[in-house]
């Protein structure tokens, strides 16, 4: 028979949850808004009542004895030994939350024996789960970033996650590129995230439409006249129609991500990244600029294995990856 464990990405919008099977993936899944005005207590309850439902379910075709537990990806300050979440963006109403001993407890009287409950940071575990099933399962080491709202990222070295002495490591989105740089974001100058987060790019193409309006009129099209519905994916389409306002963009978003990544090689000998997040569909318009700025920006003995490579997991890299700590 084959262990499976139930994985849990937590969002501020919504909760995902999946029955995930050791050797076949994820069998069976749901997704459900985030309950987050009733606080970390409302919360763990939305959570248990999700994690009975499904065990519920997997105990009809699955067997209980192969059930290897419940792993989480929360989004904060994740304290693997004392099992805490720390102020979570986008849920309100969390300082320090002992999330692993509460959710225990709350699962105490609606499955029929205790379960073991692992949680990690959601980028740790979208990372793991690349490692495991995704893109990263060939590489023995690598770094995973999301391009999305923010970047995040997550190590894995010698195949296990690396979440370094406090927990913090893999946060490539605050890695200051530009300390000069006016773009600000929680209070730094210059960092990956405060110039290439999904608002940043946007600013950025609107900045350059400012200097040079006829320059912007193909995306002023796609969005209606209004510049303040742009979005990243307008600026793909019209990149991809050859715009050349676009493309700057792009190349910009691509240059300064590939800084990042010269960053973590020239001090880690990390030479394999794996690409995720919704901005990441942009593709070759971010990843070739990039890989071009990662060349320029490492000795040429450091070029040996270098390797830009997209996630393959999508949304469920988190679940898979939560899920796949249960098995380790």
């Amino acid at each position: 028979m084959s262990q499976w464990a139930i994985g849990i990405d937590l969002g501020g919008t919504a909760v995902k949850a999946a029955i995930v099977s050791r050797k076949k993936g994820i069998l069976k899944n749901r997704t459900v808004p985030t309950d987050t005005a009733s606080g970390p207590e409302g919360i763990v309850s939305q959570l248990a009542v999700m994690i009975a439902s499904l065990y519920t379910e997997a105990s009809e075709e699955l067997s209980l004895q192969d059930f290897s537990g419940i792993g989480f990806g929360a989004p904060g300050a994740v304290d693997i030994e004392a099992g805490t979440l720390s102020y979570p963006p986008n849920l309100p109403g969390w300082t320090t939350f002992p999330l692993r001993s509460e959710l225990e407890r709350a699962l105490l009287d609606k499955l029929p024996k205790s379960v073991p409950v692992v949680i990690e940071n959601d980028a740790n575990a979208a990372a793991y789960g690349e490692a495991v099933y995704g893109a990263g399962r060939n590489f023995r080491d690598f770094l995973m970033v999301t391009l999305g709202t923010g970047v995040g990222g997550g190590i894995v070295l010698n195949r296990k996650l690396y979440r370094g002495p406090n927990g913090t490591a893999g946060e490539i989105g605050f890695m200051i590129v530009d300390f000069q740089s006016p773009a600000v974001h929680a209070g730094i100058h210059g960092t990956i995230e405060g110039m290439i987060g999904k608002e940043r790019i946007v600013e950025y193409a609107c900045g350059l439409i400012r200097d040079n309006p006829e320059a912007g009129s193909l995306l002023a099209s796609l969005c209606g006249q209004d510049f303040s519905s742009l979005s990243p994916r307008h600026i793909e389409q019209a990149a991809k129609m050859g715009d050349q306002l676009s493309l700057a963009v792009w190349n910009h978003v691509g240059a300064i991500l590939g800084t990042g990544f010269a960053c973590v090689t020239s001090l880690m000998d990390i030479r394999k990244f794996v690409i995720g997040g919704g901005i990441s569909a942009a593709g070759t318009l971010i990843f070739e600029p990039a890989y071009r700025q990662l060349l320029r920006s490492t000795l040429p003995s450091m070029h040996d294995g270098l390797e830009l490579v997209p996630a393959e997991l999508g949304n469920s890299a988190g679940i898979y990856g939560a899920a796949a700590l249960c098995f380790s």
